[in-house]
């Protein structure tokens, strides 16, 4: 009788020589994601470590920067209701300015709290201003009727927000000492409690003298610096370039050469016209402005050869 032969086990799907079994298969998956654990333990503290040691550092830096109270450039405006509306009349009170549209939606979540601030300081010296930059009255009238809101509104234009160093985002409140002078600017909604502490605190302050130990509540971004716009610039016949320095007839040349320049930014217009009806043009802007100089070089050139 031939010898018998221990029974060979049949090979395993995927056990071939070269290709990895079912019980490696789970190793190396756990061994991914234990790596990819890792990662994320890394990734959490690389966060950690930029907010500790580069973010927060910058946002305390703004907070301590902040102490540059300007004075709040005044503004006459007709009211919804038409009453004259003039900042000047708030003198010795705390302002709140919020600039807002009825299409912004974090604009309508802040009213309803806005009101109620209102109600709570209103008899302590305290009064809001809604500046509204809808393109018209009718939506504002509406909407101020729905809520029964309990402050002025007026509609705001371009040079108004210029004049508060421009309105790039909505809303955009603005509080302003007894003193007159702007002690915090919130771009984009922010908590209650946050205004209702900056307030509180402007609200004991005298109003003869800056409020130097005022401090911001919450954090403070960027785009929260309080910078105002150049009058000269806001008021000028070509609309954010200085013309302050020219004569009444070098003005007019110089109107007559950006007449006679085509705009770059796809707007058709020349460098004057589109300068008139579209004041946020920042290719325009630069352009004019750059023309400017070489204008003014051409005017100090020409008076020293004479």
């Amino acid at each position: 009788m031939e010898e018998q032969k221990p029974l060979e086990s049949p090979p395993q799907e995927g056990a071939e020589a070269g290709e990895i079994t079912p019980r490696e298969k789970i190793t190396v998956k756990k061994l991914k994601l234990l790596v990819g654990a890792l990662a994320a333990v890394v990734l959490v503290v690389g966060l950690y470590l930029a907010n500790q040691f580069w973010i927060s550092p910058a946002v305390r830096i703004q907070a301590r920067s902040s102490g540059d109270h300007p004075l709040a450039p005044g503004f006459s405006l007709t009211d919804i209701t038409g009453k004259p509306l003039k900042l000047s009349d708030y003198q010795g009170k705390v302002v709140m300015l919020d600039f807002w549209a009825t299409w912004c939606g974090p604009c309508r979540i802040e009213i309803p709290g806005f009101i109620e601030l209102q109600k709570r300081y209103g008899g302590q010296g305290f009064a809001i201003i809604g500046i509204s930059m809808d393109d018209s009255s009718e939506p504002v009238v509406d909407f101020y009727r729905q809520l029964q809101m309990n402050y002025p509104v007026a509609v705001g234009n371009e040079r108004l927000g210029e004049l508060y160093g421009g309105v790039l985002g909505l809303p955009t409140t603005l509080l302003i000492g007894r003193d007159g002078r702007i002690y915090a600017k919130h771009v984009g909604a922010a908590d209650i409690d946050v205004f209702e502490a900056e307030i509180k605190q402007l609200l004991a302050m005298s109003a003869g003298t800056e409020a130097t130990s005022f401090q911001r509540a919450g954090r403070v971004f960027a785009e929260d610096k309080v910078e105002l716009g150049n009058p000269a610039e806001i008021e000028s016949e070509v609309p954010g370039v200085d013309l302050s320095k020219l004569s009444a007839d070098q003005k007019e040349g110089f109107k007559k050469q950006l007449a006679g320049q085509q705009c770059t930014c796809g707007c058709k217009f020349t460098l004057l016209k589109c300068r008139q009806v579209d004041r946020a043009c920042g290719v325009s802007r630069k352009l004019a402005q750059e023309q400017l100089e070489a204008f003014l070089k051409k005017k100090t050139s020409s008076a020293v050869t004479q």
